[in-house]
C-alpha cells in the first residue's frame, strides 16, 4: 500500500494581531488543492468567500470571487478576497483561496490590514 502523499497535520499559520482596536485572529492553511485563511474578530466565521483564477487563453487574467455564505452586499470582502488570490497567482500557486471573515468592523483600513497580514505570513 503506498502511503505517499502530503504530510498531515495540515500547513498553517496562526496569528493574532490589533486592527483598528479589534482583536483579530488569522488562521492560513495550505491544504494540497486550496488555501484556506479566516480572520475573524467575533470568534466565528462569518462570510465565505470562494476566490480563483480564471484560466483562459487571453493574456491577462481573470479572477472570479463569489459570496458562498454571509453578507452579499459587502463589495469590500469581494476586494479583499481578489487582493489575495492575485497575491496568490503572482507568487505562481493555482490553487483557490476559501477565505472566511467574521468582522465586526468592515472597514477599507481593517481589510488593508487582513490582506497585509496574510500576504507578509502567506504558506504560496
Amino acid at each position: 500500500m503506498d502511503v505517499s502523499g502530503p504530510a498531515f497535520p495540515v500547513r498553517q499559520k496562526n496569528l493574532t494581531l490589533e486592527i483598528k482596536g479589534n482583536k483579530t485572529d488569522i488562521i492560513i492553511c495550505s491544504y494540497e488543492d486550496n488555501f484556506f485563511v479566516l480572520a475573524t474578530q467575533i470568534g466565528s466565521m462569518g462570510t465565505i468567500l470562494h476566490a480563483r483564477k480564471e484560466e483562459d487563453v487571453s493574456t491577462d487574467p481573470t479572477f472570479d470571487v463569489s459570496v458562498i455564505f454571509g453578507k452579499r452586499d459587502e463589495p469590500m470582502m469581494i476586494s479583499c478576497g481578489r487582493q489575495l488570490i492575485e497575491h496568490i497567482s503572482n507568487s505562481g500557486s493555482s490553487k483557490p483561496l476559501v477565505l472566511s471573515l467574521g468582522l465586526k468592523d468592515h472597514s477599507m483600513a481593517t481589510l488593508k490590514g487582513i490582506v497585509s497580514a496574510v500576504t507578509e505570513n502567506c504558506l504560496w
